[in-house]
Order: structure tokens, then sequence, then C-alpha cells
């Protein structure tokens, strides 16, 4: 968690990490986000290189950070950017870019992509990331192939779910994903990225409120919050129950 200072006490203010396209929009009431870009280079031997950031060109990550924000507005932000004129990255990428936000001292990750294919690099740096007690959300579809960072063990699976209006989560608990959220955000951004962003912000706010750290504790709370169980159906008005 970030601090600030306010008045004469410091307050802790939860910081939620996106790893996305950066940020950037007009009439923002949000300033001072900490921002990175992680891009990747042949010419070191690691192959990656961090440094000042570009502007938002996709419109992906800003519109993301708008969603987390509505839902979480006592949090301080932190984007490592890794998209810039196509949402195309690299394991290596999106592994800095974690490595990088768990530095910074994240609380919460969100990670609005999926790759298809399993990578040491990636899988490490989110088992580092859990280990550290930071809390991963990240996009999957609600049907088909698994996709990563989503599909690794501790990581929270998230999508969107057309019953949901901005403010209900659903908890889906199928081979897929684990719960869903709005499935609309600005600059045509819609789907499993913006479930995802919601969800997050949901933790976020939980969190900012006290909540405890724990993914178990993080998993109960969003189960408490939930106003549809199961999987996405016909018929959106009526609450559904989930057999147990």
């Amino acid at each position: 968690m970030a601090t600030k200072e306010t008045g004469n006490t410091a307050e802790k203010k939860v910081l939620i990490g996106i790893v996305d396209s950066g940020y950037g929009f007009a009439h923002s009431p949000l300033t001072g986000v900490d921002q990175v870009r992680v891009t990747q280079s042949f010419s070191f031997d690691d192959g990656i290189v961090t440094g000042p950031v570009t502007d938002d060109q996709l419109g992906h990550g800003s519109a993301l950070l708008e969603v987390i924000a509505e839902q979480a507005p006592d949090a301080e932000f932190a984007i490592a950017q890794i998209f810039s004129k196509r949402l195309s990255t690299t394991p290596a990428q999106v592994a800095a870019a974690i490595d990088w936000l768990v530095e910074q001292g994240a609380a919460v990750i969100n990670l609005s992509l999926g790759l298809r294919n399993d990578r040491d690099n990636l899988r490490i740096a989110c088992e580092k990331a859990i280990a550290a007690g930071v809390i991963l959300c990240a996009s999957t579809p609600a049907k088909g192939d698994p996709v990563y960072p989503a599909a690794y063990p501790g990581v929270f699976r998230m999508t969107g779910d057309a019953r949901c209006r901005v403010d209900q989560i659903s908890c889906l608990r199928t081979q897929y994903a684990d719960f869903g959220g709005y499935v609309k955000a600005r600059n045509g951004v819609i789907g499993a990225s913006a479930g995802c962003a919601q969800m997050a912000g949901h933790i976020g706010r939980y969190l900012n409120e006290a909540g405890d750290t724990s993914m178990q504790a993080v998993d109960s709370w969003l189960q408490q919050q939930a106003d549809f169980f199961g999987a996405e159906v016909r018929f959106p008005d009526a609450k559904q129950s989930q057999s147990q």
C-alpha cells in the first residue's frame, strides 16, 4: 500500500497496478499516476528495457483505469505500459511489468490481457507476486481455451458478465472463470477486459476499507457481494442461486 500524508497523519491508500497501454484522456480527475514503459529489446541480456512512457495510443489502459478508479476512488495507481500501437505483447514484457508493480508496492494488479502459451518467466513473476501478498486479477474468456496469466494457480480469473450493472458482481465458479463484472468501458473496450477491471476496482475498494488482504478473504468477500451465481443465462433479471 502507498502512504499519503494527510494533515498530521499518514493515511495508507491501496496502490492498484495496471498492466496495459498507459494512461491519459481529456478532463480526467486523476493526476500523479506513476507509469513506466516496459519494452522488449534484443540489445540487452534480459531482453527487457524500462523507460519513459509514451502517449496511450490505444485508449485501452486509459479506459480501464477510469473503470477501476470509479470503483475504488480512494486508491492510488501505477501503470506498467506494455502496449503501444497494438494489443500485442510478450510473456517477458508482462512478467517485467508485474515485477515492477510489485516493487512499487501494488496490493492489486489488473491484467486485462490473455496469452495463449504458458511461459516460465511469466509463471514465476506471478508466483513471486502472489507470495508477496499481491492480488492478481487477469481476464479470461467466459468460455474457451485457458489463457495466461489467468490460468495460473492463485490468480483470479475475471471476465465480463452481461447480467451485471456497473455496481454488480457475478460469482461464476465455472471451469473458465471465477467472477464477472460489467462489460463496458470507454474507448470501445468491452467484454473480459472491462469485466476484469471492474473486479479489480471492487477489490481495491474493499482493501481500501481495511479489508483482509489474503486471497481467501478477498474471494469470500466477492462471493458475499455477488448479485448473480453460476454461469450467465438468457434471463438476467432474476437473481440466481448456486448449488454448493
